[in-house]
């Protein structure tokens, strides 16, 4: 087993820290999605939680986004406008309104999925040669990681 000092040589922390910008970067960016339209990231996401769940509402997607819904409705009206969704009364509920993707957010969609699919591709190419055992490690490493970051407290 290598000690602490042997580990810190191999730089694994600042490697996984550039890969992380370099993700940052990427995502941070606006992207048309095969449209006309510029959309940030979480315009991207909320059009992905409403294809996902067709005829959601402004609660749950609030809820299933983990934001207010007064941010949801500020979002509803900017796709809205961008003539990516739209809004329907709720045939069960007539004071509610659902919400759906237009054609046009059905693109975006379609687009925002080929870009994880080639994230998936490039991951999958790379971990291809690598031994079942090496690939469940690389998963556990990420997974125990990603739930210590949550209880990480960096002071500044």
């Amino acid at each position: 087993m290598m000690n602490t000092n042997e580990l810190r040589k191999l730089g694994i922390s600042y490697s996984l820290l550039r890969v992380v910008h370099k993700f940052f970067e990427i995502d941070k960016q606006t992207r048309y999605y095969g449209t006309d339209t510029p959309l940030f990231n979480s315009e991207i996401h909320m059009i992905k939680v409403i294809k996902h769940n067709e005829g959601i509402h402004v609660t749950g997607l609030a809820h299933n986004l983990g934001v207010t819904k007064g941010a949801v409705s500020q979002m509803i009206m900017k796709l809205e406008k961008k003539g990516l969704i739209q809004k329907e009364k709720d045939l069960s509920n007539q004071s509610r309104l659902v919400l759906k993707l237009t054609s046009k957010g059905e693109i975006a969609h379609s687009f925002h999925e080929k870009i994880h699919k080639k994230i998936d591709d490039l991951v999958n190419e790379i971990v291809s040669e690598a031994s079942e055992e090496n690939i469940k490690f690389i998963k556990n490493v990420l997974t125990v990681l990603e739930d210590k970051l949550e209880d990480l407290n960096i002071e500044s």
